[in-house]
């Protein structure tokens, strides 16, 4: 059994990716400050270390002994980037270096999560990988900074990653609550108590939804394909859907009529996202990834059960077996 270090690994990602990996046999190392992530997130047996991934110190000792590192420990909020950008940084560039540098001794593979914002507003879709980068926020600057730390990583120290762009990801244990939550998690909780919902413009922007365990697929398989070449992929789907026909899906799959509600267009914000999965495809091996309405229909059962998070879901299992 290889021992694993997630960081960020009580969140919504780090949590279904830990899930998957124990399913497989491998053994746990989570690494959270739980800002946002939630013990009801840690996978039963795994070994948690609490604390801050930009302090270097603890990160190097909990690299120690792990086959490879999953690096997801961030903060995704653009409003945070705006309120508190040097905290933020901290974070999201700093961090990644700290695991980075804690991954040098050994050369321990990092596969870390980048994001769509690097792209910023494109006038060309789907977007490849090789499109211009032009990120609009201090978050999408970041996750810039850690692809090009990540080349230094290969070409200096010799370790190897392999950085994956995250489009629009939603899924189970996405807290609808939480200021980091996607249009999706927010959606289906407010349909599924039949509550309106709200559509900033004229709804037809489009977006890029892919599933959580399209994206721990892609996470698995990147450990196999990390490389001193830093190579970075889009995870996405290739499909866009517009918030209109989103809200309309999510309303289907609660079993409600769509009460979608209009308020002014957000200043800034960008019109069309739509990635193309080839080259991940190809080099991950990965299938065709799931449909929306079949993803949807998960969060929805989440919801509906209470939100269990992964300790209360593997007892419930548990009991059941």
């Amino acid at each position: 059994m290889a021992l694993y270090l997630v960081t960020g690994g009580c969140g919504f990602i780090g949590s279904h990716l830990a899930a998957a990996l124990a399913a497989r046999g491998d053994r746990l190392r989570v690494l959270d400050d739980l800002s946002t992530g939630s013990l009801d997130n840690l996978l039963p047996g795994a070994e948690l270390v609490q604390g801050d991934v930009a302090d270097a110190a603890l990160v190097r000792d909990a690299m120690q002994g792990v086959a490879g590192c999953f690096h997801l420990a961030a903060i995704a909020s653009v409003e945070r980037g705006v309120q508190d950008w040097l905290g933020t940084h901290r974070v999201n560039l700093t961090g990644t270096i700290a695991v980075m540098d804690a991954a040098r001794e050994r050369r321990v593979p990092v596969v870390y999560a980048s994001s769509a914002a690097v792209y910023g507003d494109q006038a060309v879709l789907p977007i490849t990988e090789d499109a211009p980068k032009r990120p609009l926020s201090a978050y999408g600057a970041d996750k810039l900074g850690c692809e090009q730390q990540a080349l230094v990583a290969g070409h200096v120290h010799g370790i190897p990653t392999l950085g994956l762009r995250f489009f629009n990801v939603f899924g189970p244990r996405q807290d609808p609550r939480s200021p980091y939550s996607g249009v999706i998690s927010i959606f289906c909780d407010r349909l599924s108590r039949g509550e309106p919902v709200t559509v900033f413009g004229d709804g037809a922007q489009t977006r890029d939804f892919v599933y959580v365990a399209d994206v721990v697929a892609a996470l698995l398989a990147g450990m196999q394909a990390a490389s001193v070449e830093a190579p970075v992929l889009n995870v996405c789907t290739g499909r866009a859907t517009s918030v209109v026909e989103l809200g309309r899906t999510i309303a289907a799959a609660c079993g409600v009529a769509a009460d979608i509600r209009h308020a002014p267009p957000r200043a800034g914000e960008i019109r069309h996202s739509l990635g193309n999965p080839a080259q991940a495809r190809a080099l991950l091996g990965l299938g065709e990834p799931a449909r929306l309405r079949e993803g949807l229909d998960q969060v929805v059962a989440w919801l509906r059960d209470g939100r269990p998070g992964l300790a209360r879901q593997r007892a419930l299992e548990a009991q059941l077996s």
